[in-house]
């Protein structure tokens, strides 16, 4: 089920962010796992903080990318929700 444009989202309490210098890329480290992110996830996940929506990542990032990334956004959390990383 997608998530609310007003949900505030937060990582897991025991995932992090990380750079893996061998890959040159950003990723989500979690106790069983990690996953690699590209360029867009990564951008998604720096904003989340738990404080700001769903909404607030999308405008921020409708500005910095000059495109309504709103469903893709939505998408993304919802996907990262169901595996529960995304709290």
């Amino acid at each position: 089920m997608p998530l609310s444009t007003d949900f505030v989202p937060r990582l897991w309490r025991l995932a992090r962010l990380d750079f893996d210098p061998v890959r040159q890329r950003r990723v989500l480290l979690y106790p069983e796992g990690a996953v690699l992110l590209n360029e867009t996830g990564a951008a998604v996940l720096e904003l989340v903080d738990g404080q700001r929506t769903v909404a607030d990542i999308a405008a921020i990032l409708r500005e910095r990318y000059q495109a309504d990334v709103t469903a893709d956004v939505t998408e993304y959390l919802s996907y990262l929700a169901e595996r529960e990383l995304i709290r």
